[in-house]
């Protein structure tokens, strides 16, 4: 690696609306923002780059991090790879089946999305692996050269095979893969991809991987063959980590929440520097808003739903909803006003950009005067405030209400759906949110952060300097990550005649099964440039008692492993049963490869006063239907210890915060906007 003579670091976002891009250079920090282009997401991703090196001239390396939403788009919008399932014969419709799980009980209409791959893509041969690791049914190698010369006739970008208890024993699909190889069409393996049980979720993970990898693999080509983009550059992944680009192939799928990652490692590195451990992310960018909860510590899951398709590789526990600054407002068939989770994106984008027709969030927070229409983009874009009134107008004669009801009404239908999603990871899973420090970043998510907190009682918000490129900026913290995982389903009887005399024997086959894992992640991570010695190994092991048919995820201690899962399942569920015997159902490793990151400095206090030139308006702004005399300020201009007291507006670069009256801003000495009531 070059890590010693790296001088800058780039973390670059692409997200629905805006490309976002810091360098940090011997701990200086550049940003720069550039409209997404939504037809090839790698041109902004070039121009943006070489823009910000344009800055900084110089012929040292550069370590550029990507994250991108090209694979979740891909999956989102149905436009990925036309592949072929090759499966065992009688499970062609693993992926048709699915799970009995209904979202929409009680609706008479609903649709389950269509599987990736059409019946007539689906093809079953003959074969069988005995959940033992036996092959019962050794592969036909002849019926796999007819489907090979059937597979040559049909228009293809790309091959998922996926055979029963693969898992286990991967040999039929290796001879599988080996005999369509000649094809030359890319193939993703169930057991390279999530060697790991429950068919369904297997299945839909790797075609899912077989139908954004042409797609990535595109994106990927512009940004290699750009004379003005570095040739060597990592891929952000969606469990927080990276990886270089050249191994992408087999992580495709590992990338799907690769912007939003970015955004939770940040926060959560800017949180913990400043003393806050038990943080919930908000990040509300143009097209969607993205919730996580920290609790003394970065949140992974390995179950996941994108476009109804379940995505089961480990990923930081992120929720989703489509509430952005680009989401449009509209009224549904019975009247009501619905915000979301249609978006303008960056192109038409909202109204007050120019182009778009369609009232959106953003343009509500105009019209009420909670954004500086001079100062978007510190200047470099005006917003067209006059644009908005008459669609406004037109949009609260519809609804029946007056056009600052309407607008006021917008905002807070979206904060409903943000307050409902912050639930979903705290409340829901028997976590009390007045525990918790929100931590707002994204374009929006300044604007709605204090009305948010107030609502769901949570006293203390964060606000990072540039909080709009917190994604971006968390991938300069990214390490090199790599998750490996194996099925094992081995049960432990835990009764108090037999746990000290099995104690012993319980960590020798666990720690067996874990090196085994080790091994493959020592010999991968050399060809990422690090040696055995300098991997950090975390092992853990997915749990459940016996008969349970959902696991817990628990970090492996050899000596009190069984007590950490009754205690994590007692947090969850509030019970355990300690007299039960448990399971362990997969094993799990990651190895971690450190890369720098920048320093995160203090500087000293000054007085609480401001400086009158960080004061540059007062204007009137609407709250809760009336218009107060707000201050607006320039945050570049606040210092550490400053005191704001709201309603006030604070205006940089990439976002702008709202302090609604009774509440207080603080600049601390990370220049940290503490926003309190």
């Amino acid at each position: 690696m070059e890590k010693q003579n790296v001088i800058k670091k780039i973390g670059v976002d692409t997200g629905g609306t805006f490309t976002d891009i810091v360098m940090s250079v011997d701990g200086t920090l550049m940003t720069h923002k550039v409209l997404s282009t939504p037809r090839n997401p790698a041109h902004a991703v070039v121009r943006g780059v070489h823009n910000i090196l344009e800055r900084f001239e110089t012929r040292q390396a550069v370590d550029v991090v990507h994250g991108s939403t090209v694979a979740t788009n891909a999956l989102l919008e149905r436009s990925g790879a036309r592949i072929a399932l090759i499966t065992t014969k009688g499970f062609e419709d693993v992926l048709e089946i699915g799970r009995q799980a209904r979202p929409s009980l009680y609706d008479f209409w609903v649709e389950r999305p269509a599987p990736l791959v059409p019946a007539e893509s689906r093809f079953g041969v003959a074969e069988r692996t005995l959940h033992t690791g036996a092959i019962e049914t050794p592969i036909d190698t002849a019926q796999l050269d007819t489907l090979a010369a059937h597979l040559a006739t049909l228009v293809l970008d790309a091959i998922a095979i996926c055979f029963l208890f693969s898992y286990v024993n991967p040999q039929n699909e290796q001879i599988a893969a080996k005999h369509l190889a000649p094809l030359n069409i890319p193939i993703s393996c169930s057991h390279d991809i999530l060697p790991e049980y429950r068919e369904y979720e297997r299945f839909s993970t790797t075609v899912a991987n077989a139908y954004i990898r042409p797609t990535l693999e595109r994106h990927l080509s512009t940004l290699t063959k750009s004379k003005r983009f570095p040739k060597s550059f990592r891929l952000m992944l969606s469990n927080g980590g990276s990886i270089s680009a050249r191994h992408f192939h087999a992580a495709g799928i590992r990338t799907v929440l690769s912007g939003p990652a970015g955004g939770v490692i940040g926060a959560y590195h800017v949180a913990k520097t400043a003393g806050y451990e038990k943080i919930i992310t908000f990040d509300m960018g143009g097209t969607s808003t993205d919730v996580s909860l920290c609790n003394n510590g970065i949140s992974m899951t390995t179950e996941s739903t994108i476009s109804g398709l379940p995505i089961k590789v480990p990923l930081l526990d992120i929720h989703t909803v489509g509430a952005g600054g680009g989401s449009i407002a509209s009224v549904d068939a019975g009247g009501a006003l619905r915000v979301g989770p249609e978006s303008a994106g960056a192109d038409p984008g909202p109204i007050c950009y120019g182009k778009g027709k369609d009232i959106t969030v953003t343009d509500a927070n105009l019209f009420l005067g909670r954004i500086e229409p001079t100062r978007f983009l510190g200047g470099k874009m005006q917003l067209a405030s006059d644009a908005t009134r008459t669609p406004l107008e037109k949009f609260s004669s519809d609804i029946g209400l007056s056009v600052l009801e309407a607008a006021d009404g917008i905002l807070k239908v979206a904060n409903a759906t943000m307050e409902r999603a912050i639930k979903v990871i705290s409340v829901e899973r028997g976590f009390d949110t007045r525990d918790f420090t929100l931590v707002s970043f994204g374009g929006a998510g300044g604007l709605h952060a204090a009305f948010l907190a107030e609502n769901l009682g949570i006293q203390t918000v964060l606000i990072p300097p540039n909080g709009g490129l917190l994604s971006a900026y968390g991938m300069l913290f990214a390490d090199v990550v790599k998750d490996y995982s194996q099925t094992v389903l081995w049960t432990f009887q835990n009764t108090g005649e037999t746990i000290g005399s099995e104690l012993s024997s319980r960590t020798e086959r666990l720690n067996a099964g874990l090196a085994t894992l080790l091994s493959r992640a020592e010999t991968e991570m050399q060809t990422e440039g690090f040696a055995p010695h300098q991997l950090k190994i975390e092992c853990a092991l997915d749990m459940r008692y016996e008969g349970q048919s959902y696991e817990l995820n628990v970090p492996y201690d050899s000596t009190d492993f069984v007590e950490k899962f009754h205690a994590a399942h007692e947090q969850r569920f509030s019970y355990a049963k300690r007299e039960a015997a448990v399971e362990v159902v997969n094993l799990r490793l990651t190895a971690i490869g450190a890369t720098e990151k920048p320093a995160i400095l203090p500087e000293p206090l000054t007085d609480a006063e401001v400086l009158p030139d960080a004061r540059v308006a007062t204007k009137p702004v609407v709250f809760e239907g009336t218009a107060r005399p707000t201050d607006f300020y320039r945050r570049e201009a606040l210092r550490p210890g400053n005191e704001i007291e709201g309603p006030a507006i604070i205006t940089e670069f990439s976002a702008t915060t709202v302090v609604p009256p009774h509440f207080r801003a603080t600049v601390d000495t990370y220049r940290n906007l503490i926003l309190q009531h």
